[in-house]
């Protein structure tokens, strides 16, 4: 029997719906950042490309540069800008996962660089989104 003040009122566990809506609320914004990167120009090449250590939202081509694009999407601006997520753990994993797509596909010389795609969702509204060209370098 659970005691009456671990309950508080709820049959389920309290946090178990806001994480559906967090995964929910990054799908829309994947989906909205990528429609926008291909309004711009982009040449998507990859969705969620995985490695064992992290994942890149986009891999895309823009012109005859690769772009590892992160996006991040945020309801509010309570916890700051979306793109401020992107500390300089996040940008090693990025940078990590892009070098090892860089070996497999035998595209060390490449031209590359990373970009940010920021979502904010509130109200109902249209997205608004906003693009950071080469948001950062790898270290």
């Amino acid at each position: 029997m659970i005691p009456p003040a671990v309950r508080l009122g709820e049959e389920r566990p309290p946090y178990a719906p806001r994480s559906a809506r967090h995964i929910r609320l990054g799908r829309r914004g994947e989906e909205a950042a990528e429609r926008y990167l291909v309004s711009l120009g982009y040449r998507i090449l990859e969705r969620r490309y995985r490695t064992r250590t992290a994942e890149i939202d986009f891999i895309a081509e823009e012109g005859d540069t690769l772009v590892f694009v992160e996006v991040k999407t945020r309801s509010s601006l309570a916890f700051g800008q979306p793109a401020e997520a992107v500390d300089g753990r996040k940008r090693s994993r990025i940078a990590g996962v892009a070098s090892l797509y860089l070996a497999r596909r035998g595209a060390a010389d490449r031209a590359c660089r990373f970009d940010v795609v920021e979502v904010l969702e509130s109200g109902g509204a249209p997205p608004r989104i906003r693009l950071i060209r080469d948001a950062f370098e790898a270290r």
